[in-house]
């Protein structure tokens, strides 16, 4: 009886240190390598719209963070969104901009206008997010990468930009408040 105990302890210690998490039927990586350094899955959450699921929005940090200070403190980091359903290019776009404005306050707004720019250039080219897609902004090396599912889409400098943007989702104003005490691993 007792072998059959330690062999089960054993085999749940195992699964549970390979298991990754799993967010709305997406399963995500516990870890991730980014500029040379592991990032761990600081938390993961649903971002819905209309009650419409959109995307599961997660975040990677060096170190378990539980507020945008934290966040911020330490680079690299990922946001990480895995499209839930079909959203146009210009859809995402307006959405990513309204975010950055309702998070950021004016003059942040204003520094960051051309880089908001770019970004909207890069996800024109980028097109169509299609459900199963996964888009990624990696804050490394002082720029904001954009890839789509693993292809570079494009890179936009500056850490006031990556900051505005991911206060987005974690700053005193995200776009939405369960999903961001998600990603905040609350």
């Amino acid at each position: 009886m007792s072998r059959k105990i330690v062999a089960a302890v054993a085999f749940a210690l195992c699964a549970g240190t390979a298991m990754a998490a799993e967010v709305g039927g997406v399963k995500l990586d516990d870890k991730v390598t980014l500029g040379g350094q592991e990032l761990v899955l600081n938390g993961a959450g649903i971002r819905t719209k209309a009650f419409f699921k959109v995307y599961v929005g997660s975040l990677y940090v060096p170190a378990k963070a539980s507020s945008a200070a934290g966040v911020y403190a330490k680079a690299p980091r990922r946001v990480q969104l895995n499209m839930l359903r079909d959203v146009s290019a210009d859809q995402m776009l307006d959405a990513l901009v309204d975010g950055i404005k309702d998070a950021n306050s004016p003059a942040e707004v204003a520094a960051v206008k051309a880089q908001s720019d770019e970004l909207a250039s890069i996800l024109k080219a980028a097109g169509q997010l299609k459900e199963g897609n996964v888009l990624v902004f990696d804050y490394v090396d002082g720029a904001t990468k954009v890839s789509l599912n693993g292809a570079a889409k494009g890179s936009i400098s500056g850490e006031a930009f990556s900051k505005a943007l991911t206060n987005a989702w974690i700053g005193d104003k995200p776009v939405q408040a369960d999903l961001k005490k998600a990603m905040l691993g609350g």
